[in-house]
């Protein structure tokens, strides 16, 4: 069977063309998937920068670390703590002590992430005067870089000032030095400071002191402004590439099985012939195994020499788009390749066990049959593995709304469930087939002509052509539309809670993380006619099961402002009883019940034992917790909400309160446009990734409908000669096979806006569940791009082989036999 595999290869290169190009570019996507994520695995150890000339740098408390039965848990704190003010003293017996500040400054005309610092802190990175002077008052300043020269006056969040100085840049931050009284005043709390002494006697001196940490060497870069960011965007990245790889391997592996089958399908009058001649049905699968595993190794091989190329782009691309360090690159990483290469192999030869088995299965007289109707298009294996596999969707869906409906919005369910469905749907969709292509051409096929009834009655009838073109779009558009909507879906009902949740008629917040200080905040309750709430974020540790030391963002309140200000979503309990010895939790807790007590750790490490005083509901898991602000030490104001006292004119109180925060820096938003400004967007690097997911399917996709359709219509050489021959026109003729492509395109795209809505539908259910009512979010932008793509290629890939098949005459075509 060696040789007439060999020989069918040779004579059948345009239907396994298609076959060999799906292949190598799925294996090409693994390998490039691969290579990314096994570059991403690991982050470079980075050098300190602002303090890399410190002789000694001293770290108040910045994490929690709990000890438990299976070992320490560690959060930072939301809340870092200073050095104690005696350790501080014994510090300054040994050496000169700089106490750091860092804080952020906004400036006409300056770059937009401009960092305050004191100028006795330049040294230590180090930075040295190119141009003019140190500052020596409190409105001078010295700039790094050459935005601003020495003797230009600038506006700033912080006041004007005036540049006296400027320092070469490090390349790591955008710097203002401000004198140390100044920056004192700018940015009261420090949380670390450089210490000029023998670092063994530091660490003495600081010996005994709850979490203050001596850092020297290269270990004084976790000093330095998020000392995590690499490892930080590298797991971001493993995400994104891991979430990408995934997808990308379901699409290849569903096209190319896809492809495969459809290619066995279209030769069964030559497995007849075979059966004819003599040959049994076990060397009929032999052949088909065979002949799929010569095109997979070249397929496998072609796609890794292929994921060579294609690796080192698309690490460009994630550094461009802001993604990944500008140095990060594609390393030397080996298993990609064979991982790739034996899953290409393996996906090669189970994308024929279904369709070797029907080969085997041809009887000598269908070399006879020269109809085109499909016949038993679902056999046993197809029912039940699609059956099992919508029933799985369904029961998975039907426990998880009744166990634990947020599990359904977290990004790994919401990406992984929409495979499920999509293979069970192509695995049905010759049952749906016929149905759909009927109802979809029910309006063209009463129009004149026979035109719209032969668009019909082909799609109809060639189940396995229609279901194998449709199954590229389907995926693609089920994609589009999950993906994109899932993220639109719960953006729209975070939307909603910040609509509901705010009953203030203003939302006033500050400009910078500084917050609000004591005058302003006296300034703001003196309006007449305004009730002022203020609040602060801090967070909240709690042991779960004794193991888990997880993190609730929280928000520290006085309850009497509070409940006139905001509509907690309270599931029991009463907002009211909140006090100095209690705290407010939502049902996600583990103990969740009015009047329990549970151990807790404030934002600064502090242990408390709280009772309960109301517990809220989960709604999208943004509901965090509330404490008062005695429970959150060290958290400055970062919003104030009003409410209008009755009588008072809003216009009047919108102006005072402006009045109010003109000097120090602050924004007024009335209701509608504090909801507005903070409407959720989804996560850049998710975005990024759901786009970069979705460009390779359609892409990948694209080309495997671009195969598909060419393997199909040069297949139907023989039938576009009798249209000729009945007297159609060229033109009429490739009018129907372009018409007839858009028919099959419509199905895919109905059945992946069917899958897509299932999915969201799911999500839909589960916010209601969790009490937050909100409309499905469908991406109609992307999926009617997607389907457009669709259609323009799957109209060029079949007009251009059907236009060259009838450059032949139309008798030498009718007489062709394979």
């Amino acid at each position: 069977m060696l040789s007439v595999a060999l020989r069918t290869l040779r004579a059948r290169w345009i239907t396994l063309v298609g076959s060999f190009v799906a292949l190598s570019l799925g294996v090409a996507l693994i390998a490039v998937m691969g290579l990314a994520l096994a570059s991403s695995l690991d982050a470079p150890d980075r050098k300190p920068e602002r303090f890399a000339a410190a002789p000694v740098v001293v770290k108040g408390a910045d994490s929690l670390r709990v000890p438990t039965p299976i070992g320490d848990r560690v959060q930072k704190l939301a809340l870092p703590r200073a050095v104690p003010a005696e350790v501080v003293a014994r510090l300054k017996k040994l050496g000169t002590v700089v106490q750091d500040r860092s804080f952020a400054v906004r400036a006409r005309s300056g770059p937009g992430d401009l960092v305050g610092h004191p100028w006795s802190t330049a040294a230590y990175a180090p930075y040295e005067i190119d141009a003019g002077r140190a500052p020596r008052a409190a409105d001078e300043v010295v700039v790094s870089g050459d935005w601003a020269k020495p003797g230009k006056r600038v506006r700033t969040d912080r006041g004007t000032v005036q540049v006296v100085g400027n320092v070469a840049g490090r390349g790591f931050e955008h710097a203002v030095f401000y004198t140390d009284a100044r920056a004192v005043q700018l940015s009261p709390n420090s949380t670390q400071l450089v210490v000029d002494a023998n670092a063994a006697a530091v660490r003495s001196a600081v010996r005994g002191s709850d979490g203050v940490r001596v850092l020297t060497g290269d270990g004084r870069r976790y000093a330095d402004a998020d000392p995590d960011r690499d490892s930080e965007a590298f797991t971001a990245m493993n995400a994104m590439f891991g979430t990408a790889g995934g997808v990308t391997t379901f699409v290849s592996l569903f096209v190319v099985a896809s492809t495969f089958a459809f290619s066995v399908a279209q030769r069964r009058r030559e497995f007849g012939l075979l059966r004819t001649a003599g040959a049994t049905p076990g060397q009929i699968r032999r052949m088909v195994f065979l002949e799929a595993f010569l095109v997979g190794v070249l397929a496998s091989a072609t796609g890794c020499v292929l994921g060579v190329y294609g690796a080192p782009w698309l690490a460009a691309c994630v550094v461009d788009g802001g993604l990944a360090p500008s140095w990060f690159s594609i390393g030397a990483a080996i298993w990609p390749y064979y991982m790739a290469f034996s899953t290409g192999l393996a996906v090669a030869l189970c994308g024929v066990v279904a369709a070797s088995w029907r080969a085997g299965r041809t009887g000598p007289t269908q070399a006879l049959r020269e109809a085109s109707v499909d016949t038993r298009t679902m056999t046993w294996g197809r029912w039940l593995c699609g059956v099992a596999l919508l029933l799985t969707a369904v029961v998975t869906l039907a426990l998880s709304l009744f166990s634990d409906p947020g599990d359904l919005l977290h990004r790994k369910t919401y990406v992984s469930r929409p495979m499920l469905l999509i293979t069970a749907v192509a695995l049905l969709a010759p049952v749906v087939v016929r149905p759909s292509t009927r109802l979809l051409a029910c309006l063209p096929a009463r129009l004149p002509g026979a035109g719209g009834m032969l668009v019909r009655e082909n799609a109809a009838a060639g189940v396995r052509r229609t279901a194998a073109i449709a199954a590229p779009v389907l995926v693609t558009i089920a994609l589009a539309g999950s993906l994109l909507g899932a993220t639109a879906t719960l953006n729209e009902a975070k939307a909603t809670e910040t609509r509901e949740q705010t009953a203030a008629a203003f939302v006033v917040t500050p400009t910078d993380d500084a917050g609000f200080d004591a005058a302003t905040l006296r300034k703001l309750r003196n309006v007449h006619g305004a009730e002022v709430s203020p609040t602060s974020s801090s967070a909240v540790y709690v042991l779960e099961d004794g193991v888990s030391l997880d993190k609730d963002e929280a928000r520290a309140a006085n309850p009497g402002p509070l409940t006139a200000t905001t509509r907690l979503p309270i599931a029991s309990g009463k907002a009211s009883d909140l006090d100095d010895g209690s705290i407010i939790v939502n049902e996600e807790w583990r103990q969740h019940t009015v009047g329990q007590r549970v151990r807790v750790w404030l934002g600064d490490g502090t242990q408390k034992t709280l009772r309960i005083a109301a517990v809220m509901t989960a709604g999208t898991g943004n509901n965090g917790v509330y404490v008062t602000p005695r429970n959150a030490p060290g958290a400055s104001i970062d919003r104030i909400d009003v409410a209008l006292e009755h009588g008072a004119d809003m216009s009047d109180v919108a102006a005072r309160l402006r009045s109010a925060v003109r000097t120090t820096g602050g924004q007024v938003f009335t209701r509608d446009q504090w909801v507005q400004a903070n409407y959720p967007e989804t996560n850049r690097t998710t975005r990024m990734g759901f786009l970069l997911v979705l460009g390779i399917a359609l892409l990948y996709t694209g080309i495997s409908l671009a195969n598909t359709m060419v393997m199909a219509t040069s297949d139907r050489a023989r039938d576009l000669a009798v249209l000729r021959l009945a007297g159609a026109t060229r033109w009429q003729v490739l009018r129907f096979v372009g018409a007839e492509a858009l028919m099959v395109v419509a199905v895919g795209a109905v059945l992946g806006l069917l899958v897509a809505t299932l999915n969201l539908a799911g999500i839909w259910s589960a916010l209601g569940l969790l009490s937050v009512w909100t409309t499905i979010q469908l991406p109609w932008t992307a999926i009617g791009a997607a389907v457009g793509a669709c259609a323009v290629l799957a109209v060029v890939s079949s007009v251009a082989p059907a236009s060259l098949a009838l450059r032949r005459r139309a008798v030498e075509l009718a007489g062709v036999r394979e």
